[in-house]
């Protein structure tokens, strides 16, 4: 009976113990606030192990990681800037170290002390391992001292380009050669100095086309009455083209009334028996006798020539001088198009060679932002301006004037009371290319400035704006006056309204806090944009604070 209470004893201390274990264990994974990682715990002498230092902290929190040249006896080459992530009212910190060791061995990672809110947490203590790097001089492969050997042209290949430039443009020259050379001339058009002789032509042609030998009546009777209401319209001044057979008679009776021309009963008989003999050809399927045919296209031939007769000198001397007149203009006219053509055709072709060099030789870039025009290179090449702003006073370097903005509406209702005065400046949006803001605001009493709040409040604004996916940096950053403020970077996300396209941008945010005044500068740009990044660099180098009024 004794042996067996031992036993049960014995078994209820081993329970006891591993849930003890269990449970602190447990407090003790609860308790953890930071995680320790390296990419690897295995590398050659002096290659680089990346260790990582997570930790998950409200908004609130001050986290300070450890700092210094050494981390037990590992050499620490970079301490890389704190990565944040914001998730809702968190942030997630991340501290990245580049670790090596020069001689071969296995070190041990120390735990480091990580400050949040001024409570000391450790990292975990690893085991790393460098190996040295094996050199066998037996196996390796001896050469003899090489010849010294001419270096290769610096000039670059641009004649290449050039080349293949002026052979591009040489078979584009001979093609359009080759294509106009065997095109078919094609047939001018005959300008007449006259009516009376364009007239007579194109009767002679008409007679040339042998029309009534092919049994084309129809299109004959067609074209011998167009020519004729064609010298009516152009002589007389009547819409003989647009008029009915009885439309046309009516017309043309009024009008040698109207210009006292001496034409007889018989000329406008013959000229009506012979459009009423067409308008039956054409609609009724008449079908006259040759000798018909034939006096048609004489009695139309005589109404003309007696029209032409009957007219007044000086209208046909008028006429004959506009016509010259009008032929001379036409030619003129059509050399100067075709000079223009050419030209034209020689500019474009140069300005392609010349587009086409300069991509092969220097890139597209540089033609974008040199040919082609850059906005945010203009405004780094321009003339910048100098200028204070505000009050506390900030001076400031910036391609342009900014220029003042109501910042009324940006005043919570319960700080109005507070604040003295908010003055705001700034050129662009937060959309466009390049967006600069200068802020400040001075306090009617003395009162206690948090940078690190005031950010995440001017955050939490962009967000309400539209701005998504902030990433945000920060370090303590020094005027050359020796004050001392808070500057973070990063990037955002936001969709432009005009082009709904959504950019991402890098902004820097500069904050200053001196007695009872608040001074900010805020500064973006899209991301990809490298010129922009010179003008912000100048931009934020240029500050100058004063000290409020």
């Amino acid at each position: 009976m004794q042996h067996w209470l031992t036993f049960v004893k014995q078994k209820m201390k081993i329970k006891l113990y591993i849930f003890f274990l269990l449970f602190s264990t447990f407090v003790f994974a609860q308790q953890k606030r930071v995680t320790t990682s390296v990419d690897s715990t295995k590398v050659k002498i002096g290659a680089q192990i990346n260790l990582t230092l997570k930790t998950t902290v409200d908004t609130l929190s001050k986290v300070i990681f450890p700092e210094g040249n050494l981390f037990g006896g590992l050499e620490v080459l970079e301490s890389y800037p704190t990565d944040t992530i914001k998730e809702d009212f968190k942030y997630h910190l991340i501290k990245k170290y580049g670790l090596t060791q020069w001689d071969s061995g296995v070190y041990v990672l120390p735990r480091m002390e990580i400050k949040i809110n001024d409570k000391a947490h450790f990292s975990d203590s690893l085991l790393l391992e460098f190996v040295p790097v094996v050199v066998d001089t037996l196996k390796q492969h001896m050469y003899d001292i090489k010849d010294i050997a001419d270096a290769d042209g610096t000039g670059g290949y641009w004649w290449l380009y050039l080349l293949g430039i002026l052979v591009v443009g040489g078979l584009t020259y001979l093609i359009y050669y080759f294509i106009k050379k065997n095109q078919k001339p094609k047939e001018e058009e005959v300008v007449f100095a006259t009516p009376i002789e364009k007239a007579t032509a194109h009767l002679k042609k008409l007679e040339q086309q042998h029309l009534i030998e092919r049994g084309e009546v129809k299109i004959y009777y067609s074209e011998l009455t167009d020519i004729a209401r064609t010298y009516i319209e152009e002589t007389i001044d009547i819409p003989a083209m647009e008029s009915t057979t009885a439309e046309l008679i009516d017309s043309f009776k009024k009008a040698i009334i109207r210009k006292k021309l001496s034409l007889t009963e018989d000329t406008i008989s013959n000229l009506e028996k012979v459009l009423k003999q067409a308008d039956l050809v054409k609609f009724a399927k008449s079908k006259p006798l040759e000798f018909e045919i034939a006096e048609d296209r004489t009695k139309i031939e005589k109404t003309i020539f007696k029209i032409h007769q009957s007219l007044p000198d000086i209208v046909e001397e008028e006429d004959e001088f506009d016509d010259s007149k009008s032929i001379q203009e036409r030619l003129a006219k059509k050399k100067r198009k075709q000079k223009i053509v050419l030209a034209s055709f020689v500019s474009v072709f140069l300005l392609f060679a010349v587009f086409i060099f300069f991509v092969a030789t220097k890139g597209i870039d540089f033609v974008k932002d040199s040919i082609i025009g850059h906005p945010t290179k203009e405004l780094l090449n321009g003339e910048w301006v100098t200028s204070e702003y505000g009050d506390p006073p900030i001076r400031i370097e910036t391609p342009k004037v900014l220029e003042r903005m109501d910042a009324s509406n940006l005043i919570p209702a319960e700080a109005k009371s507070r604040i003295k005065q908010m003055n705001m400046f700034g050129y662009g949006s937060m959309t466009d290319q390049f967006y600069t803001m200068v802020m400040t605001t001075s306090f009617k009493d003395t009162v206690a400035i948090d940078l690190e709040k005031v950010l995440e409040g001017n955050l939490k604004t962009w967000e309400t704006m539209g701005a998504q996916n902030i990433l945000v940096k920060q370090e303590v950053y020094n005027t050359p006056g020796v004050v001392q403020g808070l500057k973070a970077y990063g990037t955002f996300t936001m969709l432009d309204p005009i082009k709904k396209k959504s950019n991402k941008l890098y902004y820097v945010i500069v904050l200053f806090k001196q007695n009872n005044g608040l001074q900010q500068i805020v500064v973006s740009k899209l991301e990809e944009d490298e010129i922009a990044s010179e003008i912000i660099d100048r931009i934020i180098n240029s500050i100058e604070l004063g000290k409020a009024l």
